[in-house]
Order: structure tokens, then C-alpha cells, then sequence
């Protein structure tokens, strides 16, 4: 164990001597204070009519207004620019030769790399201060947070962060050079927008294939869920990456062998990602409950046991088609056990519909053997459908609405702390730690006593 300790310690100064991670936290510093600043403009010129509205004050989470507009530029750096740290730890020792004297020490290739990720998952944790930081200006303005879906947001970024932390280490294990490396683990990140653009609006198999990507999965904890499937197949995406890279990474291999341990370490980990995302666990954290029916109707849905099929005749980029699944299905997906969805052929539909089919639009329950139709796409006339189709009768329980959270900030002195303290303060320890790095060894020894 102390020798893990020794080696999680040198492979975190290494990090902290190189460049990319300083130059990661200075670009971070205004990229998170642009979004926390305008999410407190825009939140609080909608907080001027919600204060005088309580109906509209139900409608200011600060969940969407401020968390996920602040950790969503937090995202953009991890995504473009955390790869480069990541690369850093392994690339960089493959490319110099010093990987062939590591793997020498007492040490397995895969603890070496479980080490390697490690330095790198906590020197991503120190880079949570930019983001910290604005959560602290808000609390002090007087914003509202709600520990379990602030925590539960954290928690989808630093999941993210280790698949992307994977992807990274499986690029330097394959390349031969960190440039080499970091364009393929950057092939592989923008890869999954471009993924995630084409399932908007692709056939129904690129929608299917574009829920593995990991920012799909990271908008569930944008919503206020703690999904089991998708947190489980982030996590198992940079540790199985990451077991990749610790399995193809010993330079003594032949490509063939190297070809094998990669393409068997592959099918095992398709297996438990598949395994993962057949997971229908979920639990909604929001503090607005947005993700949930009532309690009564969650219990008797929860009943429904044999085999509810849902057949939409919607095209799926129809506005009534997307409303219904983020206010209806996406509920009754956590609920329902064993639920079936159907999208059937509608011809050429387009966004407004089929011209001149009356069918177009309909949406057909069926449950033990009985079924109902309806056009609707509100739970407060399709819950009603299905408890009639379950044979029974459910009385709501009463709950106190969401109050809301309007507030009007000032954001000047976040400007100033992102936009010039928080940088110069991240220049001016670097300068130090770099100074300190070039003393000669007598005269640090002399500063420190001095100190």
C-alpha cells in the first residue's frame, strides 16, 4: 500500500509539473464564469416576473437556471481539454522510453495504470474549484441549492470525466505518440456529438445507438435523475477502457498477441455495457419532483405487471411525439415493468403531421388483453387510461407544489473573480511551483527553512 501511496504521489506531481494541467484550469476559470455569469443574467431577468406570480415561480429551478448552465461550460473543458492531462500520464512515458523502466517496478501493468488513472481523476477533482467557486457566489447571493440534485449533477460530471479519462488512456496504450493519442481520443469525444446529432434526427436503430453515447447519458443527470444504467455503463466505459489500455500496453507483445488480449478485453466489455444498459433503475433526486407522477400513481403503475404495450402513431420529431416522451414515457420507462414501446410507420410525416390521415396521432394503450386509444399527450388524461385498463382506482395523494426560486443576483463580482482574479491567481501559482521546480536543490532547502 505504500508503495501504491508513492507512486499515486510521483504521478501527481508529474501531472501538476506539466503544463496542460495548469493551462486547463486557466482556460476553465473564464469558460465556467462566462456560464455561471449569463445564468445568473438570464435567471434573474426571469426571477423580475416570477416574483410577482407564484405560478410562474414554480417554474425557477435553479437545477436548470444556474447548476446545469455552469457545469455545462465545466463540461466543454472536460471534454476538449481534460484529455490532454489524461494523455500526459501515460502517452508521455510511452513516447519517452520511461514506460519500458516503469514496468519494471514491483508494480503489475495494471496497477500501474489504476494508478496512473487515479493521479489523473483527482488532479479532474481539483479543477472542481472553478466550478465550486460560482456555486459559493450564488450561496452567498442568497440562491437556493438542493444538496441531493447538486450532488447527484456532480456526480454525472465526475462519471463523464472518467470515461473520458478512459478513452484517453486506451488511445496512448494503441498510439505510438500523446499527438497521435490525443487526436484519436478527440475523434472518439466529438464523435459522440456527432452521434448524438444524427439519433436527433435519424431512424429509430441511430436513436437506439445513440443512447451509449456518454453525453446522453450525462443529460439524465441534467435532469434531476440518478440513473443506474447509465452511471454504471460511464463508469464501466473509462475503468474497461482503462483495463484495455493496462492489457495492450506491455511493449514486449507481438501485434498478434497485442490484436488478441485487445479484441478479447473488447467483447467482455460490450457484454457488460449491453449487461448495464438493460438496468431500469433509476431514482429522481429533483427537487421538484419533475420526473415522478404522484406518489398514488406511481404505486399503482408499479402493479401494472402484465405487459403494457404502447403503440404511437407520431412521427418521432414531432413536437406532440417529443412532449409525450418527456412527460410521459421517460416516467412510465422507470415505472412500468416490462414496458413496450411501439413507433409505428407513418408514412411521410412530417413535423405537423400526415395531411389527410386521421389516424395520424393516435396512441394505443394495451394491457391484459384490453386496450384504449387516446390522442393525448398530458399525464392528467393518460393516467386516468391505464389505471381503467389495470382495473383499478387510485386517489391522488396531496403533495405541496413546488415553491420556485426566483431571485435577482449581481454577477459583477463573479466577473471579476473569473474573468481576472481567479486566472492571475492560477498564473501566479504556477509561476511559483515551476520556480520552486528550477531552484537548485540546496537553495529550495534554504527557502523552505526560510519559510
Amino acid at each position: 500500500m505504500k508503495r501504491l501511496a508513492a507512486v499515486f504521489a510521483h504521478e501527481l506531481r508529474r501531472l501538476f509539473a506539466g503544463r496542460a494541467w495548469w493551462a486547463m484550469l486557466f482556460l476553465l476559470a473564464p469558460l465556467a464564469g462566462y456560464g455561471f455569469v449569463e445564468a445568473v443574467r438570464l435567471f434573474g431577468e426571469a426571477s423580475r416576473t416570477a416574483l410577482q406570480f407564484p405560478e410562474m415561480a414554480r417554474g425557477m429551478t435553479p437545477l436548470d437556471g444556474i447548476l446545469v448552465p455552469t457545469l455545462g461550460a465545466f463540461y466543454l473543458g472536460t471534454t476538449l481539454l481534460f484529455p490532454f492531462v489524461a494523455i500526459r500520464a501515460l502517452g508521455q512515458d510511452k513516447e519517452s522510453g520511461a514506460l519500458k523502466l516503469a514496468l519494471q517496478w514491483p508494480l503489475s501493468p495494471a496497477a500501474l495504470v489504476a494508478v496512473k488513472l487515479a493521479a489523473v481523476c483527482a488532479a479532474w477533482s481539483l479543477s472542481l474549484a472553478v466550478p465550486l467557486s460560482a456555486l459559493v457566489f450564488w450561496q452567498v447571493a442568497g440562491g437556493h441549492l438542493a444538496p441531493a440534485e447538486t450532488a447527484n449533477l456532480f456526480l454525472g460530471h465526475a462519471l463523464y470525466a472518467l470515461a473520458v479519462a478512459g478513452i484517453a488512456f486506451f488511445a496512448a496504450a494503441l498510439a505510438e505518440s500523446a499527438a497521435t493519442a490525443a487526436i484519436v481520443t478527440l475523434a472518439f469525444t466529438l464523435g459522440f456529438w456527432v452521434l448524438d446529432f444524427a439519433a436527433a434526427t435519424g431512424p429509430e436503430w441511430l436513436k437506439t445507438l445513440g443512447e451509449i453515447s456518454p453525453t446522453q447519458a450525462l443529460k439524465q443527470f441534467e435532469r434531476g435523475l440518478l440513473p443506474a444504467a447509465h452511471g454504471l455503463s460511464l463508469a464501466g466505459l473509462g475503468l474497461g477502457l482503462a483495463a484495455l489500455a493496462a492489457l495492450i500496453l506491455p511493449p514486449g507483445l507481438s501485434r498478434s498477441a497485442r490484436f488478441k488480449r485487445g479484441a478479447a478485453g473488447a467483447a467482455v466489455l460490450v457484454l457488460l455495457l449491453a449487461a448495464t444498459s438493460m438496468l431500469n433503475l433509476s431514482l429522481d433526486v429533483s427537487e421538484d419532483r419533475r420526473n415522478s407522477f404522484n406518489p398514488a400513481d406511481e404505486a399503482a403503475l408499479a402493479r401494472m405487471d402484465r405487459g403494457l404495450a404502447i403503440s404511437l402513431y407520431l412521427a418521432p420529431e414531432d413536437s406532440r411525439a417529443q412532449e409525450y416522451q418527456r412527460n410521459v414515457l421517460a416516467k412510465l420507462k422507470r415505472l412500468v415493468p416490462g414496458l413496450t414501446v411501439r413507433w409505428m410507420e407513418t408514412g411521410k410525416a412530417g413535423v405537423f403531421g400526415a395531411a389527410g390521415d386521421e389516424g395520424y396521432g393516435r396512441i394505443i394503450y394495451e394491457y391484459a388483453g384490453r386496450n384504449a386509444t387516446s390522442r393525448s399527450n398530458s399525464p392528467r388524461e393518460i393516467l386516468p387510461l391505464l389505471h381503467e385498463l389495470a382495473g383499478v382506482q387510485v386517489t391522488p395523494v396531496e403533495t405541496p407544489p413546488y415553491p420556485g426560486h426566483p431571485l435577482v443576483a449581481d454577477a459583477r463580482p463573479a466577473e471579476l473573480w473569473f474573468y481576472a482574479l481567479l486566472p492571475a491567481l492560477i498564473l501566479l501559482t504556477f509561476w511559483r511551483h515551476a520556480r520552486a521546480r528550477r531552484l537548485p536543490i540546496h537553495l529550495r532547502s534554504i527557502q523552505g527553512e526560510s519559510s
